[in-house]
This record gives C-alpha cells, sequence and structure tokens, in this order.
C-alpha cells in the first residue's frame, strides 16, 4: 500500500474513533444512530453542489449502497437491543474485513497474497477478541448473530462504495449521493422497527452527534472511500477498522478504564497487522 494513502486512510481512522466515542456514550442508540446518519447531509449538500454529477454508470451502486446501509444500520440497531456497544461493535467491525476479503477472493478476482491475507486476518481477529471475550456479560446468542450479520453489510457497503468510486469521476462526489439517499430511507427503516419522532427526538437529544459526529463521519467514510480507489479494499476496510485499537487508547488514558489480557492480546494483533497492511 502506498504511504500516503495508509497514512491518510490511518488518520481517518483515529477520527472514526471519535464519532463512535461519541454514540458510545449516548444513552440512545437510535437517536444516536440517527444522529450520524441524518448528520451526513449537510456536507453531503456541500458536496453535491461543489463537485460534478457522478457518471450513468454508478447510479446503481448509489441504490445499493442506500439499501445496503439500511440493513447495516437495521442490523445494527438490533444488536444493541441484545447487548451494549462494546460486545456488539467489535464484532461486527471485525467481520467486516473477513466479508470484504472472503467475497473479493472468490467472486471478484481480487489478487491478494498470503501476507496481505494474514495481516487482513490479525486486524480482524484482534477486533473480534474484544467484543467475543466479554462472553459472561452477554445473555443471548442473538448479539453475536446479530453483530456478525451487522459486519456481513459492512463488507457488502464496502465492496459496493469502493466499485462504485472506482468507475465514478468523483469518491466525494459518489458517496454523497449515497448518503443523502440513504438519510432519506433511513426514517422508512425506523418507522418499519416502531421508532417514532426520531427528528424531534434527534434535536432534543442528540444536536451534537448530529452537528459534530456526522460530520466527522462523513469525512473519514469519504477518505475511506477514496482509499478504495487506491488500494484493494479489503485492506483498506481492514486499516480503518484499527479505529478501535485508538478507541482501546482512548479508552485507557482518558477514560481511566482497566486493562486486561485481552485487550493487550488484542492491541498486539492489530498492532502486527497494521505493520504487515503497510509493508505487504
Amino acid at each position: 500500500m502506498e504511504t500516503k494513502v495508509f497514512f491518510i486512510v490511518l488518520i481517518a481512522s483515529v477520527l472514526h474513533a471519535l464519532w463512535n466515542s461519541m454514540v458510545k456514550k449516548h444513552d440512545d442508540k437510535v437517536v444516536a444512530v440517527s444522529g450520524i446518519v441524518f448528520g451526513h447531509v449537510p456536507l453531503s449538500i456541500l458536496a453535491i453542489i461543489i463537485f460534478p454529477l457522478p457518471n450513468k454508470e454508478v447510479i446503481p451502486y448509489i441504490l445499493i449502497s442506500a439499501l445496503i446501509h439500511q440493513g447495516y444500520q437495521w442490523y445494527l440497531l438490533t444488536s444493541y437491543q441484545y447487548g451494549d456497544f462494546t460486545k456488539v461493535y467489535p464484532i461486527a467491525r471485525g467481520f467486516g474485513p473477513i466479508v470484504a476479503t472472503v467475497i473479493s477472493i472468490s467472486f471478484l478476482g481480487v489478487l491478494l497474497n498470503f501476507y496481505n491475507i494474514l495481516s487482513i486476518t490479525l486486524v480482524s481477529i484482534g477486533i473480534i477478541f474484544i467484543g467475543l471475550f466479554n462472553l459472561q456479560k452477554i445473555n443471548n446468542f442473538k448479539t453475536i448473530k446479530y453483530s456478525l450479520i451487522t459486519g456481513l453489510f459492512i463488507g457488502l457497503y464496502s465492496l459496493v462504495d469502493g466499485y462504485g468510486a472506482r468507475l465514478n469521476n468523483s469518491a466525494i462526489s459518489y458517496i454523497s449521493y449515497s448518503f443523502v439517499l440513504s438519510a432519506i430511507i433511513f426514517p422508512i427503516t425506523l418507522k418499519i422497527k416502531k421508532q417514532n419522532n426520531i427528528f424531534k427526538r434527534v434535536i432534543n437529544k442528540g444536536k451534537m452527534i448530529f452537528w459534530f459526529g456526522g460530520s466527522i463521519s462523513y469525512i473519514v467514510y469519504t477518505i475511506v472511500v477514496w482509499g478504495f480507489t487506491k488500494a484493494p479494499i479489503p485492506m483498506i476496510s481492514a486499516l480503518r477498522e484499527t479505529s478501535i485499537l485508538f478507541a482501546i487508547f482512548i479508552g485507557l488514558f482518558y477514560l481511566r478504564e482497566k486493562i486486561n489480557f485481552i485487550k493487550v492480546a488484542s492491541i498486539t494483533l492489530i498492532f502486527f497487522g497494521i505493520i504487515g497492511l503497510k509493508l505487504f
């Protein structure tokens, strides 16, 4: 992976940890997730005004991307009904790169060498460990099941967005249209989940997440989608998820969370995975 691409995506992963910490702290995950989804819209509209229209060839990708994001958001919220953020999110985020890797190699003809695959696997396993080894606090197998399904959708939208952005003349234009369409559809998704008055709830309880978290999330994923056009999607996907590593450090040094063997093992696996992503 090119040095420039590696470090830009790595910086994005640090920002990724920042907005995720906002979701983690919020007591209403529906409001938090909705604030992020709707919070993508302001910068998306600005980008739509500035950047050229998408190519006709990418319109199906934009439509499919928005629909897959509904699946991601649906199962993420469903997962939160059975387990808290610290169990659900690592399992989902760690599984996403694995899905992208398997599909890329098996069906899309992507060639990754042994060290590429090993590096992705180290990052993914290191992330998943954080959630799985809190099993004594998981009261229902559904937590794991829905978290893995959420990860499946992460892998799918990463691939769709990566290939869609490659076909378009602007990665920023592509993902901005996808974000706006996703935000338009999302209230229907919430209605089906029997979540009402979501706009009022976001205004009352999620202003900070909407303006700050949504904007950071937009910037982060736009960088990631740009990265998809510069390097293999599974590798960029894995590098993006190293945000979990920075989240651990935030917890240790600023939130005074306790270190344990699982966190040390996870940090070690992710660290070696990051080195492998850069070197190979």
